[in-house]
């Protein structure tokens, strides 16, 4: 018998923690769409303009001493938006975690160029160097087998925007191999080129099923295709 969980009701506008829209929260998780230009977490130089930060704050009600918190389960790149999804204990974390390679992750993105095939997988060996630039490689055993499937939605004279099946989360996976093929993420300036007037990475995490781990129902959070991408490929 499954066990019922307690959904809590969506804050208002003037609520929600700062550069998040809540998608969905119970007792166990919150389910967030993240701006873009938003860390997932902290590093050395920016620890409080993350999500993080924000939904830590948020769960606490403003409350200092509360010991409410939230666990990362995964991430977002600062300059990708869309679907995160947090744990509320750590034990949901870990079962997340390890579910994480089943679940099924959707992207938008808007690349430079038109491809010729409208629909496709792309397959490698990712590896990864010192500058922590990740690149494709032939050896199997010096790289992670990284597969992504794609769809063209729509195209304009210079963009194509895509709707792009994750089969494996590799870091920078889908910019890598869109970068490789000649077609790289519009405003990605470590695997791409500068776009002039470009103003975001083109990069949308658009939607995530999940199996619950407490309740084993299986659950999708979706989002729109960010308004920006329908601009650049024509409306």
């Amino acid at each position: 018998m499954q066990e019922k969980r307690k959904v809590f009701k969506k804050p208002s506008k003037k609520h929600q923690p700062k550069g998040l829209a809540i998608l969905y929260e119970d007792q166990d998780i919150i389910v967030v769409n993240k701006v873009e230009g938003l860390l997932t977490v902290s590093t050395e130089r920016e620890k409080e303009r993350t999500a993080y930060f924000h939904l830590t704050d948020y769960v606490r009600k403003g409350n200092a001493r509360s010991k409410n918190r939230v666990f990362i389960v995964h991430r977002l790149d600062r300059e990708t938006s869309g679907v995160l999804i947090f744990a509320k204990t750590k034990r949901i974390k870990h079962l997340l975690q390890d579910q994480w390679k089943d679940f099924s992750k959707t992207y938008f993105a808007v690349v430079t160029g038109k491809l010729p095939e409208k629909e496709g997988l792309i397959s490698s060996y990712l590896a990864e160097n010192s500058a922590h630039k990740v690149y494709s490689v032939n050896d199997p055993e010096k790289g992670r087998f990284s597969k992504t499937g794609y769809k063209v939605l729509k195209e304009s004279g210079k963009y194509s925007l895509l709707k792009i099946n994750l089969y494996t989360g590799r870091k920078n996976q889908i910019r890598v191999h869109f970068s490789e093929k000649g077609y790289p993420v519009v405003g990605d300036k470590m695997y791409g080129k500068t776009n002039k007037g470009i103003k975001r990475l083109g990069l949308h995490a658009a939607s995530l099923t999940i199996t619950h781990p407490v309740t084993q129902e299986e659950m999708t959070f979706e989002t729109d295709i960010p308004v920006y991408f329908k601009s650049l490929t024509g409306g």
